[in-house]
């Protein structure tokens, strides 16, 4: 008889058990859900941050550009914030 109540504590015991997998499982599956969302998240703002820097790379060079003098320009002109070298 102490056998018999002994396997049903057990089998309570792992009855009670299979409730708290199940669950455990049930909220692993609503993660994976979680991070696979997450991760399409981060991979469009990873591609949004790319397209922004590709927009200010080409911001940066339009303005070194603007700020560059036209080669066509220098021909004839000197620059006048450099003293003249004497001449020997």
């Amino acid at each position: 008889m102490a056998a018999s109540s002994e396997s049903e504590v057990i089998a309570q015991q792992v009855s009670a058990l299979t409730g708290r997998v199940a669950a455990a499982e049930a909220r692993l599956g609503e993660i994976d859900k979680v991070i696979a969302r997450l991760e399409g998240a981060a991979l469009t703002t990873a591609r949004a941050l790319q397209e922004i820097s590709h927009h200010w790379n080409a911001v940066y060079d339009a303005m070194r550009r603007a700020e560059e003098p036209d080669v066509g320009q220098l021909g004839g002109e000197r620059d006048s914030s450099r003293p003249d070298k004497p001449k020997r």
